[in-house]
């Protein structure tokens, strides 16, 4: 059976958030302080891709779109700093919850810059996905947490800047482009990291994490780009406020507070009828159409 161009693209986002979402929690058990994570973590992902790009001769993908691939690396590297800043600063559940605004970022970008008009679907997704959020926001009832919460609505904005990045420059390569990342949120981290100070547990999970984990994630993402307008893929990140609530919830005891549970059961909700209206339509467009189908 052939995937359509949006089932394919469906189908590498919903796997590389699932994947996505276990990112908190790693970044728990690797217990260690934020900078020798953001090293190690972009270390390796350079590591594991880099050298893939070699292997494969993607190198030569950076020859078309110079420019806007340095400034996905750069977002991507910022991105990855960030977010383990904000984890280290607050509680999962308050990050995972302003990532969901990534979507809105990924719109107003969008709109701005490429043009594109956001599917009427789409944005009421966004909107009843944020009022699930702000229920799962009023029930964690933390105010102090200020630091933590800026660098996750930082990363927000970069994650939706990217997004719309990769839109608009389809010819990027995404596994350069990250390898590219990983090595410059490394290098700024290195000052500020004890690299070599950990015990062989926590450098397991920094393994895990960044030759396995956040590669394969973010690859899946990125690549949804080339199928899916920036808004949908940045709709998705909200699976990752649900999930990566529950996975140190269930594993390490954080409990989500009732109301949390309620938002992020919206969220879930939400995205599926989202998703299953995307089908819909794309179905009836194939039936229109039938040469559509994704090659």
């Amino acid at each position: 059976m052939q995937l359509s161009v949006y089932q394919r693209g469906l189908l590498m986002v919903v796997l590389g958030v699932v994947l996505l979402s276990f990112d908190g929690l790693l970044i728990r058990l690797a217990d260690t302080d934020g900078w020798t994570i953001v090293f190690w973590r972009g270390f390796l992902m350079f590591c594991v891709l880099g050298i893939m790009c070699c292997v494969g001769n993607r190198l030569t993908a950076l020859r078309s779109n110079p420019f806007p691939s340095l400034a996905s690396a750069l977002l991507l590297g910022l991105i990855s700093s960030l977010f383990v800043l904000a984890v280290m600063n607050a509680n999962v559940a308050n990050v995972v919850v302003i990532l969901s605004t990534a979507p809105l970022f990924a719109a107003l970008f969008s709109r701005i810059f490429l043009g594109e008009r956001v599917a009427q679907r789409t944005l009421v997704a966004i909107a009843v996905c944020m009022l699930g959020m702000s229920l799962v926001f009023m029930g964690e009832g933390d105010m102090g947490m200020l630091a933590g919460n800026l660098y996750a609505l930082a990363t927000a904005a970069a994650i939706g800047g990217n997004l719309t990045l990769l839109r608009r420059y389809p010819a990027i390569d995404p596994m350069t482009v990250i390898a590219g990342g990983g090595l410059l949120s490394a290098a700024v981290a290195l000052p500020m990291a004890s690299p070599l100070a950990l015990d062989a547990q926590r450098y397991g999970v920094l393994a895990l994490m960044g030759l396995v984990q956040m590669p394969l994630a973010t690859v899946l993402i990125n690549s949804a780009t080339r199928y899916l307008p920036s808004t949908e893929v940045a709709l998705f990140y909200l699976v990752e406020t649900a999930l990566g609530t529950l996975w140190v919830w269930w594993l390490l005891g954080e409990a989500p507070t009732a109301t949390t549970q309620l938002g992020g059961s919206v969220v879930i909700m939400v995205l599926v009828l989202h998703a299953w209206i995307g089908l819909r339509l794309e179905r009836q467009r194939l039936q229109l159409y039938p040469g559509f189908i994704g090659k």
